[in-house]
């Protein structure tokens, strides 16, 4: 099994964007924002260079889950929300967004945004991934 922490970068001219897919819980954010950029249907699925890069790292930010990650080629990355922010949502899931320390299996991650499980029966502790009640989809 490999671990939480595997990312795949795809470069652009002008910024990087990484990929980490275990994070991804599918908001689809990336999809409905840029799908000129974010085509599940080709490869590679993510071509930065088919928006300008303030176009592209605004929606990457739009990423609940932080499986999307961006920075830009002159060293400029993304900024933590201030003040942080914990929100509960409705399947128990908590997502957060600022200037985060997230404690691993493989260490502490400095993170921006994060999905954590608030069920406890997530695989990819402290991350959600959608094996417990709060991962799943109310049904309503």
């Amino acid at each position: 099994m490999s671990s939480g922490t595997a990312k795949k970068a795809y470069e652009g001219q002008s910024i990087t964007v990484t990929f980490e897919a275990r994070r991804c819980l599918h908001a689809a954010e990336c999809v409905r924002g840029l799908p000129e950029v974010f085509d599940t249907g080709q490869r590679p699925w993510i071509r930065p260079d088919g928006a300008e890069a303030e176009r592209l790292a605004e929606v990457v930010r739009r990423c609940p889950s932080g499986a999307l990650q961006y920075e830009l080629v002159d060293g400029g990355a993304e900024a933590p929300d201030r003040p942080t922010q914990i929100t509960r949502d409705s399947t128990g899931q908590l997502i957060v967004r600022g200037e985060l320390r997230v404690n691993t299996s493989q260490g502490a991650r400095a993170e921006t945004r994060a999905v954590l499980c608030g069920c406890g029966q997530s695989r990819l502790q402290p991350y959600c991934d959608h094996a417990g009640p709060c991962g799943q989809i109310p049904q309503g």
